[in-house]
């Protein structure tokens, strides 16, 4: 489907890859021999499609902005996959992994998750289809997520804190290879974006794709054209923006726009801005950019967000990237949540705070007024209400 894809040994360029220990060698190498030939699969395949349209509620409308664009000078579309069930595009993938993990008849099913949108997803399909579900979180996000820690509980799964490190996305994700190591025979891990060894940076971007799929239909029927002049989409590991990119990937007509997170600043030491501070390195099974200090040990990252401080970006993200394809933009967290106020105002949308950030961008990209600009709404802001009036109240 397209050139900038992994090649057999899991590479993107020269990111990717499997760096694993032994005991998950036949975990991922089952995955790997199998899971494109089943996700083609006639029957996979209507099942997949059945439970978008039926259960998720897919396609997601493709929204014209138009107070947003009167405001940029510019047409902006909106990928709402806020709209989805569960509020967030991480659903796309968790119902493509559960049909997966039923074919390889694995009873129970783990996750890790940072803002807590995939551990819903994770517990969402884990509950359609009664299987057990336990899902790793940092301490840390468990306190300032706690509305999706409430839904995952609601749903059935079992939250186990993650209490090393930084106590955030990274930790949990650490504690659920762990448990995978231990567990190999019976588990399937559900990773929620396109990190990870391969084939799982692959398999998410393909189950995402259904991001882009649309939203090629979607600008012709509002256009005339199926491809817009830019995507935008925040980034921490990256599966919203990889299902976003994933059929522009070979179009040079249309700019990839990757916004991270960047935190307090770049250069204050609290920033989550991989592409900018990061380096080469392995990490959670993959080579990537990851911020790490001279002797490669992780350096912790920080964003307000708490699904995007993860030190790394998928192997895609980084390739695309390093080579030129993409442009990154770093957002701070108060531009964050200006752009989520400001958004909520303009529009009555109030985004997630990773989705925020994609929006920031606006601020400082530049841009023809005759272009058509999409930003790809992750996720909705109910988990982050918190935060926002903590903001609002500070503004008085």
């Amino acid at each position: 489907m397209n050139t900038i894809a992994v090649d057999q040994h899991g590479y993107y360029g020269r990111f990717g890859g499997a760096y694993i220990p032994e005991m998950l060698y036949p975990n991922v190498e089952e995955l790997r021999n199998c899971y494109l030939e089943m996700m083609q699969e006639e029957q996979f395949q209507r099942d997949f499609q059945n439970l978008l349209r039926d259960y998720v509620g897919r396609p997601t409308p493709l929204y014209l902005a138009k107070r947003l664009s009167e405001h940029y000078g510019v047409t902006i579309y909106l990928k709402r996959e806020d709209l989805n069930h569960t509020g967030a595009h991480k659903i796309n993938n968790t119902i493509g992994q559960i049909l997966l993990a039923q074919r390889l008849g694995k009873k129970r099913i783990i996750a890790e998750t940072g803002a807590g949108q995939h551990g819903v997803a994770t517990a969402t399909v884990c509950a359609l289809m009664g299987v057990e579900c336990i899902v790793y979180m940092g301490a840390v996000d468990i306190e300032r997520q706690a509305p999706n820690v409430a839904r995952m509980r609601m749903l059935g799964a079992e939250v186990r804190p993650a209490n090393s490190g930084s106590k955030t996305l990274k930790d949990a994700t650490n504690e659920a290879i762990r448990d995978w190591i231990n567990n190999p025979t019976d588990t399937h891990y559900i990773i929620g974006s396109v990190v990870g060894p391969h084939p799982y940076p692959d398999m998410v971007a393909r189950f995402q794709s259904v991001i882009s799929e649309e939203m090629r239909s979607q600008l012709e029927e509002h256009t005339g054209r199926d491809y817009p002049d830019a995507v935008i989409a925040c980034v921490g590991g990256g599966s919203n923006a990889a299902g976003a990119y994933y059929h522009f990937l070979n179009d040079e007509r249309v700019r990839l726009i990757a916004v991270e997170a960047a935190g307090l600043g770049i250069d204050t030491g609290e920033s989550a801005a991989t592409s900018v501070l990061g380096t080469e390195g392995i990490i959670h099974g993959s080579r990537t950019l990851l911020m790490q200090t001279d002797d490669g040990q992780i350096i912790e990252p920080y964003s307000i967000s708490a699904g995007l401080d993860y030190p790394g970006i998928g192997p895609l993200h980084a390739h695309l990237i390093a080579s030129g394809r993409a442009e990154a933009i770093s957002v701070t967290d108060e531009k964050a949540l200006e752009s989520a106020l400001h958004l909520s105002r303009t529009e009555g949308i109030i985004p997630a705070l990773e989705t925020a950030h994609a929006f920031a961008a606006l601020e400082t990209m530049e841009y023809n007024a005759d272009d058509v600009l999409v930003v790809c709404l992750s996720g909705r802001g109910d988990k982050d209400l918190e935060a926002f009036m903590k903001y609002l109240d500070q503004k008085k």
